[in-house]
């Protein structure tokens, strides 16, 4: 039997929402792969969303792209990891409050 999923607040979901669709759209433009992984998790009521390819890697953190996304979480009281190094693809996990709805 499967149950209802859990919803959030609206503005957890499109924090999470826009995250993900931006991660996607720097895998595309800068990975250089055609493999991505994406999971999205609720551990102890936080949010644990996270994007992870096995590119080129080498994502400066202080970019502009990923200096947004890191303060759109951030604001939302989310943290956001970034672990990129070159040749071993990138891996970007947020964490947020659940705040569920």
């Amino acid at each position: 039997m499967r149950t209802a999923e859990p919803r959030f607040s609206p503005s957890a979901e499109k924090t999470i929402y826009f995250f993900i669709s931006e991660a996607l759209t720097n895998v595309y433009k800068h990975a250089q792969t055609d493999q991505v992984w994406v999971s999205l998790r609720l551990v102890d009521k936080i949010i644990i969303a996270e994007v992870r390819d096995d590119g080129v890697g080498g994502a400066a953190p202080t970019g502009r792209g990923l200096t947004g996304m890191h303060d759109r979480i951030a604001a939302f009281g989310g943290h956001l990891d970034i672990a990129s190094h070159p040749g071993q693809g990138t891996r970007l996990t947020a964490s947020l409050p659940a705040e569920a709805s």
